[in-house]
């Protein structure tokens, strides 16, 4: 079962002391720090943030109860408030004030990575008007309205900013409302709605996550993923919002997952009476305690342990039976590398002639990505090489992610290894190899000589002459020196490899032919067409013409 966790708190959380009747905790979203305030700081103010950088101690004079107290950016300036209409600061400051808007506000939220704040306003609280702020000025974006599932008469407030988040997801920007439906036989269960907010332009409905179940709820986003917590159940969802089924305006998603609970977690005892050799004991996950803040921080005050939330990749493997869409979701996450390559291994074990299917699929999606970036890299570099034209901003270079699984991956880390496993039919090992083959063809990607070299062994291991003659005679092993030389060295073994060794040294290109050519008692048996985009043959058997076949891959009964 412990397997099967794919989602885990931090190895090493921030700890604080934790909340009691002489210390309160505050946390600032901007800063990711932890605020313990001791006696309204006369005993000292604790701040644990997520570097050594971030993390101070200080005292201040107790003038009453700290209802929140921050830190400027890089802890400059701090800020103490102490009642609703009022901030103090410690040390004497000179404010100016920039621009001020007069509006009616029920409560409101901040995004720190986007500077946007979001306020609530009219009776009912559903009518959102964000603001932006970007170089010390504030500009006003366009309103948007919320949905309630009941419309209360007479009017009252009815959006509570418990059920609203602020979260960026693939680098755009998603309100996210948590809609509670009435707890009825025929209740569809909540849903988690996501309104796309640009900086510029209309906002609008984008996503609708189903739960299918009712109560009480928590969001976090960790590497992308809108992770949604069930309090009664204490298990946690995950939704992918780019695992899309349709490009309809509002695409409708269930969990990518079966629901699971995060990992267990266990807390080492502290204190004078605590034997050294004391087990730690269990942690109480999903507890009425914690505070969830975005994008992926759980905090236990009444524990004094900030965590992070982190998703594990292996155990989805075995959860997620369908290989296609396993691929389009382990290919956007963050550390995924090692466990594509562990995937496409698993699917080789078997050697069953029906996975052959599965398999191409899987590499089509892998040299979708290889071929997106060798794309942008080319296009990095021709920028380079030309300069920045005039009013065009300075190219990037494209960051290669571990999405990218390049012929150097799969050679050393699935395919050679796979060549050598026992009990796996020679022909599959050779279809697999030649449908990645087909694959880097397919994305228009050069393949990389010792790819060829690996079928050429697997071929001479098996005696697979004959067909060996027949890739290397209908081009389907590009010509390299490499190459030629790897035959020069098979001359003992197949004779012929002699001759063929030379003639791919010394063949420049081969000849264009016509497929419409009337066909003559000496025209050759097989004659190569080439174009620039593909090689075709044409078949003289039998005065029975079959031309510009596209040689593609091979697939064996």
């Amino acid at each position: 079962m412990s397997e099967e966790h794919y989602l885990e708190l931090c190895e090493n959380p921030v700890q604080f002391e934790h909340a009691s009747s002489v210390n309160n905790v505050f946390f600032d979203e901007a800063n990711k720090q932890v605020f313990a305030v001791r006696s309204g700081g006369a005993t000292g103010v604790v701040v644990k943030g997520p570097d050594d950088k971030s993390s101070v101690a200080f005292r201040m004079d107790d003038k009453g109860e700290v209802k929140c107290i921050k830190f400027s950016i890089g802890n400059k300036i701090l800020a103490v408030q102490r009642t609703s209409k009022s901030v103090v600061f410690p040390d004497k400051r000179n404010l100016k004030l920039l621009k001020s808007q007069s509006i009616n506000v029920n409560w409101y939220q901040y995004c720190p990575e986007t500077a946007v704040i979001l306020l609530s306003t009219t009776v009912q609280g559903n009518i959102l008007q964000p603001f932006a702020f970007r170089n010390g000025t504030m500009s006003k974006m366009s309103k948007f309205e919320i949905e309630l599932p009941v419309v209360p008469k007479p009017a009252k407030l009815s959006l509570s900013e418990r059920d609203i988040a602020m979260a960026t997801i693939y680098g755009q920007l998603y309100v996210m409302y948590l809609k509670h439906h009435s707890r009825t036989a025929n209740s569809p269960g909540a849903e988690v709605v996501l309104y796309h907010l640009p900086r510029e332009g209309v906002f609008r409905k984008s996503h609708v996550l189903k739960l299918n179940t009712t109560g009480k709820f928590a969001l976090n986003i960790v590497d992308n993923l809108v992770v949604v917590h069930h309090q009664s159940s204490q298990t946690s969802l995950i939704f992918d919002i780019n695992l899309r089924e349709s490009d309809s305006a509002v695409n409708t998603h269930q969990p990518v997952l079966p629901a699971r609970s995060i990992h267990p977690y266990r807390i080492p005892l502290s204190g004078p009476a605590v034997v050294p050799s004391q087990p730690p004991v269990p942690c109480q996950l999903y507890s009425s305690s914690w505070s969830v803040f975005q994008p992926d921080i759980i905090i236990s005050a009444s524990e004094g342990y900030l965590w992070y939330l982190q998703v594990k990749l292996p155990p989805t493997v075995n959860l997620l039976q369908d290989k296609g869409k396993l691929m389009d979701f382990l290919l956007r996450r963050r550390d995924c590398k090692m466990v594509i390559l562990s995937v496409c291994s698993q699917l080789l074990e078997g050697g069953e002639k029906g996975s052959l299917p599965v398999v191409a699929t899987v590499f089509d999606k892998l040299n979708q990505v290889y071929k997106d970036y060798l794309e942008a890299e080319q296009s990095y570099t021709v920028a380079m090489e030309t300069g920045p034209s005039r009013g065009s901003a300075a190219q990037k270079r494209p960051v290669r992610t571990q999405a990218v699984i390049d012929q150097s991956d799969m050679y050393t880390h699935v395919l050679s290894s796979f060549t050598e496993r026992k009990g796996v039919s020679h022909k599959f090992i050779i279809a697999v190899l030649m449908e990645y083959i087909r694959s880097l063809n397919q994305f228009q990607i050069t393949v990389q000589h010792y790819l060829y070299e690996l079928v050429i062994k697997t071929l001479v291991q098996h005696n697979l002459f004959y067909m060996l003659h027949q890739f290397l005679q209908y081009h389907v092993l590009s010509d390299s020196k490499p190459l030629a030389c790897l035959l020069l060295s098979l001359e003992s073994t197949y004779p012929p490899a002699h001759q063929l060794s030379l003639d791919m040294l010394k063949r420049d290109r081969p000849e264009t032919r016509c497929c419409s050519t009337q066909c003559s008692e000496e025209a050759p048996a097989l004659i190569l067409v080439t174009t620039h985009t593909h090689t075709s043959w044409t078949l003289n058997y039998q005065d029975n013409i079959i031309c510009d076949a596209m040689l593609t891959g091979f697939y064996f009964e």
